[in-house]
């Protein structure tokens, strides 16, 4: 049956189809209203207590860790977008469903809209970083919004069946200037309060932004060794020795990159073993004599062949002299704490064995990247860095607190979560040039590429076209065992498919094995190798 709503000079039908669109809009809006609302609230309490964050941190935290692994391998850097895409879809699913649910039960739709806020506030109270209860504030005031215009939305859109003799809605119709007057006045409400929150938040991070800015490294006392000039190969599409900070690899779970004011931050140090406590400032670090160290890092992530690996130059304060300070004592030498759990401003804990902090490597408090202060999504203002081990055991970010304690008394975040309370960085190489399926001419085509073992250092690289012999690579001078070596090999190459395989051998006389594993545990392993198709063509030298 279709009846029709009269209003001066306008005739919409009233069919049961156009009041359930309506319905899905309008728990479109209620739920864009409820994220407007709690991201206006998280900007005044923290921008990670907001519903989306917190959710999509609680998500993370819960998703086993080959699923996170997969995550990587399939979106990259861009993992946590798409997680935030994600929730943003599920969340206007939901808000669609609430809306027809609205239709024929308006108090049901409300209370499932306050509830769906209840989880977004649990969420936010469960994450390592909650500072309190206050942290639940953003989602219950976005779901007090959503729960609260969803309702008057549903009335508007209810079919009145006693209608005063004045009204211009018949008798079967629904309010439909009540309705359009209260959906604008929503609209635009609830863009006010995004433009609101964001302001707010930018005004947040002003002083973090402000305190970088104001950053001048000091002059090292220790200065890098120079770079030998046969350590760096000039062949197109190798990557360089030094990677960029711009295109330096980023794998964490801050789905929020911590904006943290250098002005104010502190980081202490305490727990077993440690007679002298010490908490620092950002200045006190400046004012101590400052290395500087050329070190590879690598994900523990990153696939055989992948990308999650990088060189830079790191400066910062030596972690074993502030150990030593503080009167910490390696296991080696009787010191009761065998593991240095270090806790970043987002709650991220990481384990690392105070033994290999402690062992003459040059493990350090980095406050500078490639000469200059970190970059944010790198740490700012201060981050780890260990030789030689996986990041998730060593390379905390935006570090405030380390505490001296056991591997058998604590189990830091990636350990609860099945990966390898120890984790050395396992001998690997890579082929960068030519890529996989490239389609070069028949000839010298350089193969090219980096290995890596820090702390043991890369003794020799190994490359085998087919099934045929393994040859020896050109490599490039070494500059430290810290840092990977690039390498060559002219490969005369022939018309056809061929697969080139790339090994790696270490300075323990270590070859990298042929078998295949995942990274869950301790990394992966195994031979890079990339299929080529060589054309015809005009033969080369």
């Amino acid at each position: 049956m279709r009846r029709e709503c009269r209003i001066p000079g306008v005739t919409i039908e009233n069919s049961s189809v156009s009041r359930r669109l309506l319905a899905c809009a309008s728990g479109l809006l209620a739920g864009f209203a409820a994220l407007a609302a709690a991201e206006l609230a998280a900007a005044a309490v923290r921008p990670e207590a907001g519903p989306v964050k917190a959710v999509g941190g609680w998500v993370v935290d819960v998703t086993p860790a080959p699923v996170k692994d997969w995550a990587i391998r399939q979106f990259g850097t861009s993992d946590k977008s798409v997680l935030q895409l994600g929730i943003v879809v599920v969340v206007s699913a939901i808000a669609v469903a609430l809306g027809l649910l609205a239709l024929r039960h308006r108090r049901a739709a409300a209370v499932g809209a306050l509830l769906f806020g209840v989880t977004g506030a649990a969420a936010a109270l469960g994450r390592p970083d909650s500072a309190s209860w206050a942290d639940a504030v953003p989602s219950t005031v976005g779901a007090l919004a959503a729960s609260a215009l969803l309702y008057l939305l549903a009335g508007r859109l209810a079919v009145n069946r006693d209608i005063a003799p004045d009204s211009p809605v018949e008798a079967g119709g629904w309010d439909r200037r009540g309705f359009l007057i209260s959906v604008s006045a929503a609209a635009a409400a609830s863009a006010g309060a995004t433009a609101w929150g964001r302001e707010l938040a930018s005004a947040r991070s002003s002083g973090a932004l402000a305190s970088r800015a104001a950053v001048r490294l000091p002059a090292s006392g220790a200065p890098a060794r120079s770079v030998p000039s046969g350590a760096v190969l000039r062949v197109p599409g190798l990557k360089p020795f030094i990677t960029p900070n711009r295109d330096f690899y980023r794998v964490d779970t801050a789905l929020v990159v911590p904006k943290v004011d250098a002005t104010t931050w502190r980081l202490r140090l305490h727990g077993k073993g440690v007679r002298r406590p010490l908490t620092l400032s950002f200045e006190d670090l400046l004012e101590r004599e400052l290395i500087e160290r050329d070190i590879t890092l690598t994900c523990v992530s990153n696939e055989v062949g992948g990308p999650y690996v990088g060189n830079a130059r790191w400066t910062g304060v030596p972690l074993a002299s502030l150990l030593q300070e503080a009167g910490v004592k390696p296991p080696s030498r009787g010191g009761p704490a065998d593991q240095l759990v270090s806790r970043s401003v987002d709650g991220m804990t990481l384990g690392t064995p105070v033994e290999d902090v402690m062992d003459g490597r040059d493990a350090i408090l980095a406050v500078g990247m490639n000469g200059r202060p970190l970059p944010f999504d790198h740490g700012f203002p201060v981050r780890m860095v260990v030789p030689g081990l996986y990041g998730y055991v060593s390379a905390c970010k935006w570090i405030e607190d380390i505490e001296l304690t056991t591997f058998a008394d604590y189990d830091p975040y990636w350990v609860k979560r099945n990966w390898a309370p120890r984790a050395p960085v396992k001998t690997q190489s890579r082929i960068d040039t030519p890529k996989a399926f490239a389609r070069p001419g028949p000839g010298t085509v350089m193969v090219a590429g980096v290995a890596w073992a820090q702390h043991r250092g890369i003794d020799s690289v190994e490359i085998r076209v087919d099934d045929g012999p393994w040859e020896p690579a050109d490599l490039a001078a070494e500059h430290t065992t810290d840092t990977w070596r690039q390498w060559s090999f002219p490969w005369n190459a022939t018309p056809g498919s061929h697969t080139l395989t790339v090994r790696a051998t270490d300075r323990t006389g270590e070859t990298q094995t042929e078998k295949r594993t995942g990274t869950v545990p301790d990394g992966a392993s195994g031979w890079h190798s990339v299929l080529v198709n060589v054309d015809q063509g005009v033969w080369r030298k």
